[in-house]
């Protein structure tokens, strides 16, 4: 048990890095695999490769999670930790289309995206970035929480310049939101823009607001980065 436990766990051995490498080539595969499905007209051939594709696949990853699982030193907490819980998560899909009508399944299927996620458990790059964003969640959350009133407040300014000249365009708060959220995110569309000297002015505004709104999670997380990256070389 213990040579297996550092073949699955172990990244800086021979066999680990080989492990490492299969899974990630797999997961890679099964991705293409799952935006290969989409295709229109697909022949009856391809379907049944596929199909047999991501047998295999969960088939590998199913295998990958109870090993995992059985060699960890503390079960339970494996079982619901991140990488744990993205582990299930990329198998559970196939099991719970199982049996169902089949005009079910392709909401399961789109669960199987969650297989992404498992690059990050053999990427240190991806790893230290998680680390950076457990450092940095707090202060996260409130610019969230500070970016969430702030495009209410966006919304009902716009409405209040513009709901007279645009009645049809902006015609509630809610209709505003979309602009708010183009707008604080400097994305800017178009498709919904001020025509009064009263909006425009609140537009130029909030551009002026947006443009914090972007750089401020950016060095949340560069500094949170750094301090991830100090935390590995001590």
């Amino acid at each position: 048990m213990p040579r297996i436990k550092d073949f699955v766990e172990r990244s800086d051995t021979a066999t680990g890095r080989f492990f490492d490498l299969c899974i990630q080539s797999l997961i890679v595969l099964s991705l293409i695999s799952f935006s290969v499905e989409t295709l229109p007209n697909l022949s009856p051939n391809w379907e049944h490769y596929l199909s047999v594709f991501e047998v295999v696949t969960v088939a590998v990853f199913t295998i990958e999670y109870i090993v995992r699982l059985c060699v960890a030193d503390k079960k339970l907490a494996f079982a619901t930790s991140f990488f744990g819980i993205i582990d299930f998560l990329a198998i559970v899909p196939f099991y719970l289309s199982l049996g169902i009508d089949l005009r079910s399944v392709r909401a399961f299927r789109l669960l199987r995206l969650f297989r992404m996620f498992k690059l990050v458990r053999y990427s240190k790059a991806m790893q230290r970035f998680h680390r950076a964003f457990l450092i940095a969640r707090e202060e996260l959350v409130l610019f969230l929480f500070v970016t969430m009133i702030l495009l209410y407040l966006a919304a009902v300014g716009i409405y209040h310049f513009e709901h007279e000249a645009q009645p049809d365009t902006f015609a509630s708060v809610f209709h505003g939101l979309w602009w708010a959220v183009a707008t604080l995110t400097t994305v800017g569309y178009g498709d919904v823009c001020p025509v009064t000297v009263g909006g425009r002015i609140f537009t130029f505004a909030i551009l002026l607001i947006g443009l914090g709104v972007v750089s401020v999670p950016a060095g949340l997380l560069a500094s949170a980065l750094s301090k991830a990256r100090d935390m590995e070389t001590e």
